[in-house]
């Protein structure tokens, strides 16, 4: 863990940039962001990205920043405004990938147009001698719509000769020509040429010294220093000799394009294309339909995406080049802190820290947090050099407060008789692991079944395991692996490194039976290689980058089959399905959270605490809708069983059977009630139907049953469009919407009181509390691209100067607080709440950030309520109580009487407190040696109250 950074954060808000919304905009914000109690601005990925780029996550160019969001000099002004309004600047880094764009990424280009011989060839995890011979010293490009024979005959590919300098155009795509191999074209009928100007003319002894300048230019595939120099500099003589003959003599000129036009073809001809089918074989890429990717890719990607690239951040070149623009801004103070995204791609996690905190400078120390998905059972490494994680862990630990555990049998066994779906979550994980490895990533297993055999080969103990049976035991390992990555490296690895393989081994073995187990044991032993006297240097380093290159393969997998197949599979409770999530635990106790925060506190004490990301399958109002669920089993089996009688007319025929299938209409329908406009007593807007189309039709495709985007059922898809667009505005609306209301709005107020619960418990819990733009009034969005709509700052700093007058703890907000909560549909209440302890926190940040966690005993008839903990340091001390499960009260939680004799007890100074969420003082009284404090005194308004003392009532 890093030491304490420079500037602490006390909380961060979260800025979703694009061309629509970049730093002059953003720069507006400060003074709202202030009077919010924000402490640290972070902003999605600032650096140049590719053109028209919604999230810039798709970067290009590491040395420049995004010019679509203002440049560095709108970076500057917008830093230095919120510096202004005493707020810090934290950039997301996307150290794992770039954009593969060969117009706007220049290292990419680089590497099409010069191959290996690039000086940006090892910059990116390319494969140069894979498995296909056919693509030994080229990188495989999939971005043609249909096979490449089809796509020349049709004539789609086309040579354009422009300003001296030719390219190969592909639609909007624009890829480089290596300069060597145009000799072809600028031979080809050269006599004509020569009849026409005279062997003797000037111009004509030039161009041909020209052709023999470029067959003395080194070919791509030579990548020694000298020749790769000396093609840099020869290439670029002999395009600018090209450029001035032809500026000079206008036959040649129209030599060339006479040229170009016959190697473009004649659609319909396909002998026609003969010739650019021979130039484009002498590329350092060779062109693919883009499904060629699943089985012969030779460059890692992020997850399946062939537009985003994996590069080597463990070259120090790499590194220093990609780092140079951020250290400069760091050390120059306009960035405090950085996000790291997607941290488990890169090949060596924690070097890549290490070298990360050497790289600001002595006694710079900036705050770093990592993109690191925890799954149940893990934790991060301690020797990481970060300050913690970007927060899904603290999500999933404090979403499963609001769902009943003891709930959960009734809960699957509801789900299993509407939908047919049986299967428990581990199965269906399982079974979307073995169809991701066997369709988008599979050729980065058939790269690691070579290597492993090739290792194999190279001792006599294990040359008899052969490459299928090596192929198949890893592939069931990594469909076993209980975790994200392992984190072996030759320094050696964890204890929970080698628990998360031999778990995968051994799971492996129960579910194949059949399978030689002396496969899956050879295995194991690469995975985690052990040096020894009889083991060679050269076949140590051999299973050293086999087991490291292992660790990159693991992550993709566990991602697009948990997060993007599995979770739209398996949904009893779809709350549950997020970012890190474990749907087979229905619900988490109130002593494994308090043992979570404890230990956060004493490990990561500056771990981000996220409820809402631009990457979670929901927002997090919606979600706390949905686990009010978790209550009434039997009243929601009775609901959706009405809603599936009215809508039985909805569904489509397909294949023989309706669609959509019950799996999906069950998933439908919770996510109706989780999105929801609050207030809606009627039928909604056009854009919330096409909203909801959009969510249906991204879920289906990506379960992977009856479409997907791989292989479209359009059909199904239709069906499914029409089913959304028919219950919610057609004809089965009539009948659908009279029944679906009156619950929606029961299960909207009982999701109100769990989000302002939570709010409670993420504002005072350990860690640095992250809110996602705009979620500080109701979030109820969907999944990505739904999350990522435009937030309305001009209403959010409107209402947030009308509530000045009651915001800062003063005694008559009470009242106030009351006529929100009668409006509570307009996201006022969440507003004043999230306000007002953000200003708390920033007022007693020492509490809040070093002080110890105490957390206090509940008894009484409602203990299984409520939830309650207590943070002291010095004279400042803070407690912080939230109700849960509101379902059984009867939605009386909001009474003093309802709490009946329920009260919080804990070692806390006694005395009197202020609420900071309603302005009363509350009594905390001392009994027995310990402080005692009535439920129905502190949440006798609120569903939670934020209690504390030794803090000046804030004026503003």
């Amino acid at each position: 863990m890093l030491e304490k950074p420079e500037r602490v954060p006390v909380s961060t808000y979260r800025l979703q940039l694009n061309g629509g919304f970049g730093f002059a905009a953003a720069a507006k914000l400060a003074g709202y962001l202030e009077k919010l109690g924000v402490t640290e601005c972070y902003c999605s990925p600032v650096f140049a990205a590719k053109r028209g780029s919604s999230h810039g996550y798709d970067i290009c160019d590491h040395s420049r920043l995004n010019p679509e969001l203002g440049g560095e000099a709108g970076f500057r002004e917008f830093a230095a405004r919120l510096k202004r309004h005493g707020i810090g600047v934290i950039l997301d880094f996307v150290p794992n990938h770039m954009a593969v764009d060969a117009q706007d990424n220049p290292w990419w280009r680089s590497v099409l147009e010069n191959g290996p011989s690039s000086p940006f060839a090892k910059w990116f995890d390319i494969d140069w001698d894979p498995v296909k011979a056919e693509l030994k010293g080229k990188v495989l490009l999939p971005v043609l719509g249909d096979q490449y024979g089809v796509t020349l005959d049709k004539g789609e590919l086309q040579i354009e000769y422009r300003g001296g300098a030719f390219r190969l155009r592909y639609y909007d795509l624009n890829l480089p020509l290596n300069p060597r191999e145009l000799r072809v074209l600028l031979r080809h009928n050269l006599d004509s040429l020569e009849a026409a100007l005279g062997a003797d003319n000037g111009h004509f002894v030039e161009f041909l010294s020209i052709l023999f300048h470029m067959d003395n230019i080194p070919a791509y595939t030579e990548t020694g220093a000298e020749q790769v120099a000396l093609r840099r500099r020869e290439k670029e003589v002999a395009k600018q000799r090209l450029e001035t003959v032809v500026e000079e003599c206008p036959r040649i000129r129209r030599y060339i394009e006479e040229n170009v036009k016959l190697f473009n073809g004649t659609p319909g001809q396909s002998r026609s294309f003969d010739l650019l089918h021979g130039l484009l074989e002498l590329q350092a890429y060779r062109l693919s339909f883009w499904r060629t990717a699943m089985h012969e890719i030779n460059y890692r990607r992020f997850f399946d995406i062939n537009e985003l690239a994996g590069i080597r951040m463990e070259e120090p070149e790499v590194f220093a080049q990609a780092h140079a623009l951020i250290s400069q801004l760091a050390r120059e103070g306009w960035v405090n802190g950085i996000r790291l995204d997607h941290v488990d791609g890169l090949f060596d996690p924690r070097g890549y820290f290490e070298q990360l905190a050497e790289a600001f400078g002595p006694g710079r120390r900036i705050y770093v947090v990592a993109e690191k998905i925890l799954c149940e059972g893990e934790s991060l490494p301690r020797e990481w050099s970060v300050h913690g994680t970007t927060g899904y862990d603290f999500l999933n630990e404090v979403n499963g407060l609001y769902a009943d555990a003891g709930r959960a049998h009734d809960f699957r066994k509801l789900y299993e008789r509407f939908t047919g779906r049986g299967d428990s979550f581990a199965e269906v994980a399982y079974a979307s692991k073995k169809l991701i490895i066997a369709t988008s990533m599979a050729s980065e297993l058939n790269v690691l079944a070579h290597d492993l055999n090739r290792i194999s080969e190279r001792h006599r103990r294990f040359r008899d395991f052969t490459l299928d049976s090596l192929q198949e035991a890893l592939r069931e390992i990594v469909a076993c692996f209980p975790v994200y990555r392992s984190y072996f490296t030759p320094l050696g690895w964890t204890e929970l490194d080698e628990r998360s393989i031999d778990r995968a081994v051994r799971e492996a073995l129960r579910r194949n039976p059949a399978m030689e187990p002396s496969t899956f044991h050879f295995v194991r032993s690469m995975l985690l290689p052990v040096k020894s006297a009889e083991v060679r240097q050269e076949d140590y380093d051999r299973r050293v980058r086999f087991a490291m290159k292992f660790q990159q393969y693991t992550g993709p997998v566990q991602a697009k089959a948990m997060e993007d197949t599995a979770f739209y599979r398996y949904g009893p409770l779809v709350s549950l399905n997020e970012v890190g999530g474990e749907p087979g635990v229905f619900g988490r106790s109130v002593e494994r959270f308090h043992e979570v925060n404890r230990k956060r506190l004493e490990c990561w004490p500056l771990s981000m605490l996220a409820t809402s990301t631009h990457d979670t399958k929901r927002g997090e109002d919606a979600r706390a809708r949905i686990n009010a669920l978790s209550e009434i089993p039997g009243q929601w089996q009775t609901m959706i069983s009405r809603w599936a009688r009215a809508n039985a007319s909805a569904r489509t025929v397909v294949g023989g059977e309706p669609a959509p299938d019950r799996g999906d209409e069950y998933l439908f329908y919770q996510a109706l009630l989780g999105a929801w406009p609050a207030g809606l007593d009627g039928p909604p807007r056009a854009e919330f139907v096409e909203r909801m189309r959009g969510y249906m039709r991204k879920a289906v495709k990506e379960e992977k049953v009856h479409t997907s985007w791989i292989n479209p059922s359009e059909e199904y898809d239709t069906a499914v469009s029409r089913f959304v667009e028919r219950v919610l505005t057609g004809k089965n609306s009539r009948l659908f919407l009279p029944l679906f209301l009156p619950f929606q709005q029961r299960i909207a107020r009982l999701g109100m009181m769990n989000s302002l619960s939570q709010l409670a418990l993420k504002t005072g819990s350990p860690g640095v509390p992250d809110f996602y733009q705009g979620s500080e009034l109701w979030n109820l969005s969907l999944v990505d691209p739904d999350n990522r709509r435009p937030v309305d700052f001009e209403l959010r700093a409107r209402l947030l100067e009308e509530m000045e007058p009651m915001l800062g703890g003063r005694q008559e907000g009470r009242a106030y607080v009351r006529e929100l909560l009668e409006h509570w549909e307009d996201g006022r209440i969440k507003l004043f709440a999230t306000a007002a302890g953000l200003r708390l926190r920033r007022r007693m940040r020492e509490v809040f950030l070093d002080g110890s966690y105490i957390p206090l005993k509940v008894d009484g008839p409602r203990a299984g309520h409520l939830i309650a903990f207590g943070r002291r340091r010095g004279a400042g001390a803070v407690i912080v109580a939230a109700g849960r499960l509101f379902a059984s009260l009867n939605g009386a939680a909001l009474s003093r009487e309802s709490w009946g004799g329920t009260a919080m007890r804990g070692p806390m100074e006694p005395g009197l407190y202020r609420n900071a969420l309603t302005g009363e003082e509350v009594e905390v009284e001392e009994r027995g040696g310990e402080a005692v404090i009535g439920a129905g005194d502190a949440l006798s308004e609120m569903p939670a109250a934020i209690l504390y003392r030794g803090a000046e009532v804030e004026g503003r």
